[in-house]
């Protein structure tokens, strides 16, 4: 299934290629005057650079040879030599049912699918998710939509935070809090021969019934600040930390409810914001590995000594700017985040072997990947385009700085959710739903509204750029924002609902008035805005077109009667209505928002 701006471009590229020229100057995109024309070609003017030609002249060439083409109305020359296509309305209205009768909604599938790895979301053990993962929880969960939709094999990892020195200092914080959780398990350095599985049971009550996230939100940054002011604490959190990576066994059982606890709270958040991932491996999955991995390194020759540390130099010939070496062991001999790094794309390799890995995170991590992409690329674990970088800006407040609370802190994603909800719920209120809905489905309504305002301010805009987070704006259910996307959404379900109770049905699609055509033009443009959106990694593309496509169906409701058109144009447009309604949601599907059936 083929969209009409492709296949548009297709006969003009064949027709630029009779004239002797690249077809490649056949691109056809969506005119700048709709009031004229639905399409545009604008290759003529550099093909006639290119072949020393009258621009006017070629355009008029390759213009006459679709004159005779069905799916046109009409093939005009403008001004120096833009091509300008109306569609016929009979091409449209087939085109317009094709998109009906899809359950796709007109998504076209990739020619070759893929396995393709996402790594976003970013969470860590003991510490409460912030506005800081949120862009990359929702843009990620987007991109990896996205790729399904195209028919890619797409593998989500939270690639979850657990290992490290953060871990060594909250053994050692609990320990010195809990004398009789130290006292039980800092003795048991090897696993005994007599740890049943009543005495693993009993641990898992100890700890639950005193170990919990807020506590380990709250041991951690004060752990971290003594560690700071205070080496010998410091010290001990190192001793911890080597002990607990060369497995100690009382130390693993206390972190292993450090990761268990920590990571059921943060799925709770995750699926709150409508994000779930396939895969939480963690940096421990790869523990084991940093070892044989570098000395395989040495063995390649990569690995070289720079001032007591171990590098390998990743630097060509031609760079254009200083590229650092990737720091594999420090010359304290630990392994360092890069290495972590290094170790899991060798991991993912030999687990799921993706032909393609997008790393979603803050684009001030933009040279570390690169670094750590082209040390993989001269190791033989990846090769050159199967490592992506998939950077973003950050999420501000309305004073232009990185989102805060009040008092100045890091805002907690569950409260920044709860913020959302809160204004949701006074915003449906506010629209006279407080008492038409059930408790649970307001509440259920509520947070999908809530979610669709975080999301859609994120996600219309691209992913490269900062953007300003104004919770009173982004929350109307007026302009463009998620909440003004579920309202159209609701009003075509509540339409279609009327129309099957009184026995209304759909019938062939017979476009006629400016504002059918009008909608038919935009749901031929979902294709389009996909391919852009895959592309490039930029799921805006899919949110310009939601709102482009609520808007025009908007002006489609308000100059179309429906339920009062005689039956044949009724049928049609509750076609189209269906049609708009399937393609909205599969468009907000993708952005990982979900539509209420009422509001």
């Amino acid at each position: 299934m083929s969209d009409l701006r492709s296949v548009l471009g297709e006969a003009l590229g064949e027709a630029f290629a009779r004239a002797g020229l690249a077809a490649s100057f056949g691109r056809v995109t969506a005119s700048d005057r709709p009031d004229l024309a639905d399409f545009q070609c604008n290759g003529a003017l550099a093909a006639a650079k290119a072949a020393g030609r009258n621009p006017r002249e070629l355009g008029q060439q390759v213009a006459d040879a679709l004159a005779s083409d069905s799916r046109l109305e009409a093939v005009a020359l403008a001004g120096p030599g833009f091509i300008n296509l109306k569609v016929s309305t009979g091409a449209l209205s087939a085109r317009a049912a094709e998109i009906a009768a899809d359950p796709r909604a007109g998504a076209a599938l990739v020619d070759a699918p893929r396995r393709v790895l996402i790594d976003y979301g970013g969470p860590n053990v003991a510490k409460a998710m912030h506005v800081g993962h949120l862009r990359s929880s929702i843009i990620g969960e987007a991109v990896k939509r996205l790729y399904r939709l195209r028919g890619d094999e797409v593998i989500g990892d939270a690639h979850f935070g657990d290992w490290g020195f953060q871990m060594g200092l909250l053994i050692i914080a609990v320990f010195d809090e809990h004398p009789d959780i130290a006292a039980r398990l800092g003795p048991l350095e090897t696993d005994p021969a007599g740890f049943s599985d009543a005495d693993r049971a009993a641990v898992d009550a100890l700890l639950s019934a005193k170990i919990g996230l807020d506590d380990l939100d709250r041991l951690y940054p004060a752990a971290a600040a003594r560690a700071k002011a205070e080496p010998p604490y410091r010290d001990r959190a190192r001793r911890a930390t080597a002990e607990l990576q060369e497995g100690r066994f009382g130390y693993r059982l206390l972190w292993r409810h450090f990761h268990d606890v920590t990571r059921a709270a943060l799925e709770r958040d995750f699926h709150a914001l409508g994000v779930d991932f396939d895969s939480w491996k963690g940096e421990s999955d790869v523990n084991d590995l940093i070892g044989p991995m570098v000395e395989a390194l040495r063995k390649k020759g990569l690995l070289v000594a720079d001032e007591g540390a171990q590098i390998v130099r990743v630097a060509r010939e031609g760079d254009k700017r200083e590229v650092p070496p990737l720091l594999v062991v420090s010359s304290e001999g630990s392994a360092m985040y890069g290495t972590t790094d290094l170790a899991t794309i060798l991991d993912r390799r030999h687990t799921f072997d993706p032909a393609l890995a997008l790393y979603v995170v803050d684009q001030r991590q933009a040279d570390h990947f690169e670094t750590v992409f082209r040390a993989a690329e001269l190791a033989g674990y990846a090769r050159a385009g199967e490592l992506e970088h998939v950077g973003f800006g950050t999420m501000n407040g309305p004073d232009g700085k990185p989102f805060k609370t009040r008092e100045g802190g890091i805002l907690k994603l569950r409260d920044l959710i709860e913020m959302t909800t809160a204004k949701a719920r006074e915003r449906l209120h506010e629209a006279g739903l407080g008492g038409a809905l059930e408790p649970q489905a307001f509440e259920d309504t509520a947070l999908k509204v809530a979610v669709a305002t975080l999301k859609f301010a994120d996600l219309s805009n691209f992913r490269g750029t900062s953007y300003v987070f104004d919770l009173e704006r982004f929350s109307s259910f007026e302009g463009k924002t998620g909440p003004y996307l579920l309202y159209q959404a609701v009003r075509v379900k509540s339409l279609l609902r009327k129309a099957e109770e009184d026995g209304a049905a759909p019938g062939p699609i017979a476009i006629a008035e400016p504002a059918e055509r009008e909608l038919a033009l935009a749901l031929d443009g979902f294709e389009h805005a996909l391919a852009e959106a895959y592309e490039k990694k930029a799921p805006h593309f899919v949110a310009e077109h939601a709102y482009r496509l609520a808007q025009t169906f908007s002006k489609f409701y308000a100059a179309c009667p429906i339920l009062t058109a005689p039956q044949a144009v009724r049928g049609s447009r509750l076609t189209l209505a269906a049609a708009a309604l399937r393609q909205l949601q599969t468009a907000l599907d993708v952005l990982g928002i979900a539509t209420p059936e009422r509001m």
